[in-house]
C-alpha cells in the first residue's frame, strides 16, 4: 500500500517529516520498502514563451526567451510544439531530473540557461503519461501563474511511502486506515468524511431486484446515481490516484478508484441501463464463459463467484467486472455495488485468473460500516464530479449484522505478557489514541474494538496493540525469572550434540518435496498435497527426511565435496484414513570418508553407520535393548546391505546402502521414528562397579556359509559360553565364494575372582563344540 502524504492529511493534520513518519510507522510494526517525493524533481518554475524562433544552425531546435517573473531565460529547446506564449514548466540551472542535473550550456552558439520539460522527463511513471507527453513538452493552462513551485502548481508536490504491510492489517489497504494509524502514533484525531449529497425519492427499489443464491456473499448493497456525465476528473482525484499508483481514465472510474484507496472497500459501478432489472451473485456453472474488462474470455468453474443479471454472468466478483455492462463514454446511469465476499473464494478465483487491487482487499476481509461509507461516498462524488443525481434508497442484502467486539482484560496480563509495569492511565491512553473505546470497571479494561481493525479478536491481540504504540523501545530490559531449570526440546538437544561430536553435521531443509520424493524410503503413507503449491517440486508434505538428504548430497557433489556425514532432525507428515498425522524422525546419510581421529579417515560403509545408530541407541539408554533385522521392503536400498532398527521388538526404523540404481556411489542412509522412540521408556542408570578382578581375551574364527547371520552366531555364543563370557566383539570379515570366515573377541571375566586358565579354556571349548555342530561350520586356523 502506497501512502499518500497529502491524501492522509485530508483527514489528519501531519506536521511530521515523511522520513520520520516512515520511521516511526516500522517501528510500530509497518515496514516500508520506499520513502520518496512523488515527483524526484527540484528547482521547477512556471514560464511564458515570450518569443520563439528557429536556431540558425538547426532544423529542429529553437531559441526561446522564458519570462519566469524574476527574470528572462534564454532556453535552446528541440520540442515541435514549442511556440510563442505557451506557458511551460522550466527546469533551473542546477535542477534534479531522473536524467540527470540540468546545467547552463552552449548549444551550438546559443546560450541555454534551463530547460522547457515534459512530464516523461519529470519521472512519472510511464503508465501515466499520455502520447503528447513523449511528444513535446508540456503546456500548462493559459491561466497558470508565472514564476511559481510548478509542482506545487500542479499539485504534484507529493511526498509518498510504499509500505510493505503483514497479511493480517486489511485497515491499513486505506488510506483512512493509515491516518488511524499514524494517529495511533502522533496522538491526532482522525477526521472521517461524512458524506452530504442532494438525492431523490424515486422507485428505485421497484426498478431493480437483488438476488444473492450463495452463503459466499456477506454483504450486497446496491445504489443508484442517474444522469452523469462522463469527463475528466479534477486534478486532485487523479494526483491521488497517481500517488497511491493508479492510472486516472474518467471522472467516473476514477471515483470508484478513489474512494476504494480512502475507505479500503472496493466499489464496482455498472451502466444501469445495461444491466435490466435483475442483479445478483452466485456460484458460476461448470465451463460457464465470461468476457472480462481487460478482453479476455474466461472459462469459470463451479468454484467461482459471479454477478449475474437476467442473462448471465456480467461480472467476476471481488475480481473484475465483466465487459458487457462496463461504464462508458455513452453512460448516463450508474448501478453502485458495495459488497463483501467470501475472502477464500475470491481468493482461490483471483490466484487462478487474476489479481486486482480489488481482489487485494476481499482476501484479507472488509467491514459493513466501511461498505455503507463506501456507498454514500460514491453517490456524493458522483453528484459532485460528475453532476449525478442520487437515488435516496439503498438496496440491501446482509446475511448477518456484525456485533460489537467486546474485549476484557486485566492491567496484570497486560503487564505480565509486556514485561512492563504500566499503569492504567497509560493502557487507557493508549488505547483511545488507537479510537478504541475503552471503559475500566471491576478491575477490567472494558474494550470496544471498531470493526475496522478485523484483525482484533482476543486477549492477545489487545496486549499486543498496548506493546506496539506504547512502544517496545520502553520495555526495560531485565533478566529472565524462573526456578527451576527448563527442559524443554532437551531430549534433541542432547542428541543434536552427541551427533556433532560422532562427527556430523546438522542441516535444515524444506518440508516440501515432490510428489515422487514423498513416495520414497515408506511404506504406503498417504501423503498429503498442498492445495496452492509453489511449483510441483514443492507440492506435498514430505514423508521422509532422506529425499531432502539426498539433495544436501548432491548439493555437496556438484560442488566436489565427496565426503558428507549429515543428519537432520525433523518432521514427517502424512494422513491416516481421515486424521493428520505429524512425527518426528532422525535421518543420517553419509558417504565417501568418515573422520576417526586426528588425521585418520576411513571409507563409510555398512557397519560404520550401523555403528553411529548403536552409539545413538546406547547413549539414549537402550543399550542390550535393540538389535537389526534383515530388511528388504524398502526399495531404494540395497537389498543385501540394509536392515531394521528394533527395540524390545518394536521396529523403530532403518539403515542400509542406497541401491546401486539410485547411486552409483556408496551412500549410506538411516532413519529414525523419534516420536515412537520416545514413547519406549528407558530405565533408569544404574551403577555397577567395576571388577578389580583382571579379564582374559580369547580369539576365535569361524568359516560358515553366507546364509547364516552373525546375529545368530552371537547370540549362541553367549548362551554356550556362560556367565563368564562378558563380551562378544565381531572385529574381522573374509568373504569367499560360498562362504566367509567371522573372527570374534571372546572377553571373561568374574566379578568376585581371578579366573584361572581352566575356567576359561572349558567355557571356550564348550563354545566350539556346540557351534561347530549346531551350525555345521568349521574352525579357522589362527
Amino acid at each position: 500500500m502506497i501512502f499518500s502524504k497529502k491524501f492522509v492529511n485530508s483527514y489528519i493534520d501531519l506536521d511530521e517529516d515523511i522520513k520520520t513518519i516512515a520511521e516511526d510507522m516500522t517501528r510500530v510494526g509497518n515496514e516500508y520498502d520506499l520513502v520518496s517525493p512523488l515527483i524526484p524533481a527540484t528547482k521547477l518554475v512556471t514560464g511564458l514563451v515570450t518569443e520563439c524562433e528557429m536556431h540558425p544552425e538547426s532544423d529542429h531546435l529553437h531559441i526561446c526567451k522564458v519570462d519566469i517573473k524574476t527574470e528572462v531565460l534564454n532556453i535552446v529547446c528541440g520540442a515541435p510544439n514549442m511556440r510563442k506564449g505557451i506557458k511551460v514548466i522550466v527546469a533551473l540551472d542546477g535542477a534534479e531530473l531522473p536524467g540527470g542535473v540540468i546545467k547552463k550550456t552552449i548549444i551550438r552558439g546559443a546560450e541555454s540557461n534551463g530547460m522547457c520539460c515534459s512530464f516523461a522527463e519529470l519521472g512519472l511513471d510511464k503508465k501515466f503519461l499520455k502520447e503528447e507527453d513523449y511528444d513535446g513538452i508540456h503546456e500548462l493552462p493559459s491561466d497558470a501563474p508565472i514564476g511559481v513551485d510548478a509542482l506545487k502548481y500542479l499539485e504534484l508536490d507529493d511526498e509518498i511511502i510504499d509500505f510493505d504491510l503483514t497479511s493480517n492489517r486489511s485497515d491499513l489497504l486505506s488510506v483512512l486506515g493509515l491516518a488511524y494509524e499514524v494517529g495511533a502514533i502522533y496522538g491526532k484525531k482522525v477526521n472521517e468524511p461524512v458524506p452530504l449529497y442532494d438525492s431523490v425519492d424515486d422507485n428505485f427499489k421497484n426498478d431493480i431486484t437483488l438476488k444473492v443464491e450463495t452463503d459466499n456473499v456477506s454483504s450486497f448493497l446496491l445504489g443508484r446515481v442517474e444522469n452523469i456525465k462522463i469527463e475528466e476528473s479534477p486534478s486532485f482525484i487523479k494526483n491521488r490516484l497517481i500517488a497511491c499508483g493508479i492510472r486516472p481514465i474518467n471522472n467516473v472510474v476514477d471515483i470508484s478508484n478513489y474512494i476504494m484507496l480512502e475507505t479500503g472497500q472496493p466499489l464496482h459501478f455498472y451502466d444501469a441501463d445495461l444491466v435490466g432489472k435483475v442483479i445478483g451473485a452466485r456460484m458460476a456453472l461448470e465451463g460457464e464463459q465470461l468476457t472480462t474488462l481487460d478482453g479476455e474470455n474466461r472459462t469459470l468453474t463451479e468454484k467461482d463467484l459471479v454477478i449475474f443479471n437476467e442473462n448471465g454472468p456480467i461480472g467476476l466478483a471481488g475480481v473484475m467486472g465483466g465487459l458487457e455492462t462496463e461504464i462508458n463514454e455513452n453512460t448516463k446511469n450508474v448501478l453502485i455495488e458495495s459488497a463483501i465476499f467470501d475472502p477464500g473464494t475470491i481468493r482461490k478465483t483471483s490466484k487462478r485468473i487474476l489479481r486486482s487491487e480489488a481482489s487485494s482487499r476481499f482476501e484479507k476481509g472488509l467491514c459493513l460500516s466501511r461498505s455503507y461509507l463506501a456507498l454514500e461516498r460514491s453517490k456524493e462524488l458522483l453528484s459532485k464530479y460528475a453532476n449525478g443525481t442520487p437515488s435516496k434508497d439503498t438496496i440491501e442484502y446482509v446475511r448477518e449484522k456484525q456485533e460489537d467486539k467486546i474485549i476484557k482484560i486485566t492491567l496484570e496480563k497486560i503487564n505480565k505478557v509486556l514485561g512492563m509495569n504500566l499503569t492504567i492511565e497509560d493502557v487507557t491512553l493508549t488505547l483511545e489514541k488507537l479510537a478504541f473505546n475503552v471503559k475500566y470497571e471491576n478491575d477490567y479494561f472494558v474494550v470496544n474494538v471498531p470493526d475496522r481493525r478485523i484483525d482484533v479478536n482476543i486477549k492477545e491481540d489487545i496486549i499486543e496493540e498496548v506493546g506496539r504504540i506504547y512502544g517496545v523501545d520502553n520495555i526495560e530490559p531485565t533478566m529472565p525469572k524462573t526456578n527451576k531449570k527448563g527442559n524443554i526440546d532437551k531430549y534433541n538437544r542432547d542428541l543434536k550434540i552427541r551427533l556433532s561430536s560422532l562427527g556430523l553435521n546438522e542441516t535444515l531443509t524444506y518440508s516440501l518435496v515432490s510428489t515422487e520424493q514423498s513416495m520414497m524410503f515408506q511404506n504406503e503413507l498417504d501423503s498429503i498435497k498442498v492445495l496452492e503449491p509453489m511449483g510441483v517440486e514443492k507440492s506435498v508434505l514430505r514423508t521422509t527426511l532422506i529425499p531432502s538428504l539426498m539433495e544436501v548430497y548432491e548439493y555437496n557433489k556438484s560442488r566436489n565435496n565427496k565426503d558428507i556425514s549429515v543428519f537432520e532432525i525433523g518432521e514427517i507428515y502424512y494422513k491416516n484414513n481421515e486424521e493428520y498425522i505429524e512425527e518426528e524422525r532422525l535421518s543420517i546419510l553419509m558417504t565417501g570418508k568418515y573422520i576417526t581421529g586426528i588425521n585418520t579417515k576411513v571409507m563409510v560403509d555398512f557397519y560404520y553407520i550401523k555403528g553411529i545408530v548403536e552409539n545413538i541407541l546406547d547413549y539414549l539408554g537402550y543399550k542390550k535393548r535393540y538389535d537389526f533385522n534383515i530388511l528388504n521392503t524398502i526399495k531404494e536400498l540395497h537389498p543385501y546391505q540394509s536392515a531394521s532398527v528394533n527395540i524390545n521388538g518394536i521396529e523403530v526404523g532403518f539403515l542400509g546402502k542406497m541401491h546401486p540404481s539410485i547411486y552409483k556411489d556408496d551412500v549410506y542412509v538411516c532413519e529414525i521414528n523419534l516420536t515412537k522412540l520416545k514413547s519406549i521408556k528407558t530405565e533408569k542408570m544404574k551403577y555397577k562397579e567395576m571388577s578389580k578382578y583382571p579379564k582374559m581375551e580369547k580369539d576365535i574364527s569361524f568359516v560358515i556359509d553366507n546364509n547364516i547371520i552373525c546375529k545368530d552366531l552371537i547370540k549362541d555364543i553367549k548362551k554356550f559360553g556362560g556367565k563368564i563370557l562378558v563380551d562378544i566383539l565381531p572385529y574381522d570379515e573374509y568373504k569367499m565364494e560360498n562362504e566367509k570366515s567371522l573372527t570374534f573377541t571372546l572377553t571373561y571375566m568374574d566379578e568376585f575372582k581371578t579366573l584361572t586358565e581352566e575356567e576359561v579354556m572349558a567355557s571356550f571349548n564348550n563354545i566350539i563344540e556346540n557351534i561347530t555342530k549346531k551350525y555345521n561350520i568349521k574352525i579357522k586356523n589362527m
